[in-house]
C-alpha cells in the first residue's frame, strides 16, 4: 500500500508539473508577442534599430511619443488613428444595437413561436453565416450603390448588420432555449403581454448570452477589413481602424509607431470585454435572485 501511495503521489506531482509547464507555454506563446509589441512601442526608434531584440528597455530610454504620433491627425503630423477609432466605434456600436436588437426578437420567435418552416429557418441561421464575405461583396456593393450608401458609415453599419445577424440569432437562440417556459407562462398569466414579458423576464435571464453576443458582434465590426476597404477606400475621412493599421504597415512608418497604433486600437476591445464581464456577473446574479 505504501508503494502504491508513493507512486500515486509521484504521478500527481508529475501531472501537476506538466500542467504548469503547458499553461506557462501557452501564456508565453499567446501573450509574448503582445508584450514584445508593448515594450517596442515605448522605445525610441533609434534604439530599436540598434538593438531590436532587447526585450526590456532601460528606464532612461522609455519614450511614449509614438502613441501621440499615431493618434494625432494628419494635419498635425500624425497618422489620424484617433479619428479612425471614432469612426470604428460609431460603426461597431451601431452594428451591436441594430444586430442584437433584431436578433433578440428573431431568436425568441424561432424558439417559442410555432410557424411553417420553423425547423428549416433555425437550420439556416448558421448556414447563412458560413457564406464567405467575398461571395456577397459584389451584390452588396451594387445594391448599396443603387441606393447611394457607398462611402457612408451608415451603409457600412447595414452591411455589418447583415453579416452578424445570422450568427447572433444562432447564439441567442441557444440561450433562449434555456429559459424555462414555466417562467414565461407565469408572467403571461399575471397579465404581461408578449413584448413586456420578453423585456421584463426573458432578457434579464438571458443577459449573459446577450452580453457575449454583443461583444462578439462588436469585435467583428471593429476588426472587419474587406467591406471597409470596398466601401470607404475613396473617402479617407471615413476610414476605420482596420484600414488605418493597414496604412501603418508601409515601410516609411517607424515600427514603434506601428506597434503603438496596434496597441491603441485594442483598448476599446479590452474595455468592451471587461464591460461584458461585469454584465455576465450581474446577469448570473440577477438570474439567481429570480430563481
Amino acid at each position: 500500500m505504501s508503494r502504491s501511495r508513493m507512486s500515486g503521489t509521484t504521478e500527481k506531482r508529475v501531472l501537476t508539473v506538466l500542467k504548469v509547464l503547458v499553461i506557462a507555454g501557452a501564456v508565453v506563446v499567446s501573450a509574448g508577442p503582445l508584450l514584445y509589441g508593448m515594450l517596442l512601442s515605448v522605445r525610441p526608434f533609434s534604439a530599436v534599430v540598434n538593438a531590436p531584440l532587447d526585450l526590456f528597455p532601460a528606464p532612461s530610454e522609455l519614450d511614449f511619443g509614438s502613441y501621440p504620433t499615431a493618434l494625432r491627425d494628419e494635419s498635425e503630423g500624425g497618422f489620424g488613428l484617433a479619428r479612425l477609432m471614432r469612426n470604428s466605434l460609431g460603426v461597431a456600436v451601431g452594428t451591436v444595437v441594430l444586430a442584437v436588437g433584431c436578433s433578440v426578437l428573431g431568436a425568441y420567435a424561432a424558439v417559442r413561436l410555432r410557424f411553417f418552416g420553423r425547423t428549416a429557418v433555425n437550420g439556416m441561421f448558421l448556414a447563412v453565416y458560413l457564406f464567405p464575405g467575398i461571395v456577397l461583396a459584389v451584390p452588396l456593393f451594387v445594391g448599396m450603390s443603387r441606393i447611394g450608401l457607398t462611402g457612408s458609415l451608415f451603409g457600412l453599419v447595414l452591411i455589418y448588420m447583415a453579416m452578424t445577424v445570422p450568427v447572433a440569432l444562432y447564439m441567442l437562440r441557444n440561450y433562449f432555449v434555456a429559459v424555462p417556459v414555466s417562467v414565461e407562462e407565469a408572467a403571461l398569466i399575471d397579465g404581461c403581454g408578449r413584448l413586456k414579458m420578453i423585456w421584463k423576464v426573458v432578457l434579464p435571464m438571458s443577459l449573459p448570452g446577450i452580453a457575449a453576443t454583443s461583444l462578439y458582434v462588436f469585435m467583428i465590426a471593429w476588426n472587419e477589413y474587406l467591406f471597409a476597404l470596398l466601401f470607404l477606400v475613396r473617402d479617407r475621412e471615413r476610414w476605420t481602424v482596420a484600414l488605418g493599421i493597414a496604412q501603418l504597415t508601409e515601410f516609411t512608418v517607424p515600427a514603434t509607431v506601428l506597434m503603438a497604433g496596434s496597441i491603441a486600437i485594442t483598448v476599446p476591445v479590452i474595455v468592451g470585454f471587461f464591460g461584458a464581464q461585469r454584465l455576465l456577473i450581474s446577469g448570473l446574479t440577477h438570474g439567481a435572485e429570480k430563481g
